[in-house]
């Protein structure tokens, strides 16, 4: 009988820590994840636009 109050406590305890790591979690209006999204992309292009002008160098360079 003590073996299974104490697998029984043991499992309430695992299932007690488990919904509250899952509750800590931020959650994110849609606004903010638009804004994120936005600020990802601006960053790729801006990314994408360095690599041109690099390339772009490396021609006239070689020219």
């Amino acid at each position: 009988m003590r073996k299974s109050a104490y697998y029984f406590m043991t499992l309430c305890a695992l299932v007690f820590s488990l919904s509250a790591f899952n509750s800590c979690r931020e959650e994110k209006s849609t606004g903010e994840k638009i804004e994120d999204t936005m600020d990802e992309v601006g960053d790729d292009i801006e990314e994408g636009a360095e690599d041109v002008e690099d390339e772009v160098e490396d021609a006239v360079d070689d020219n």
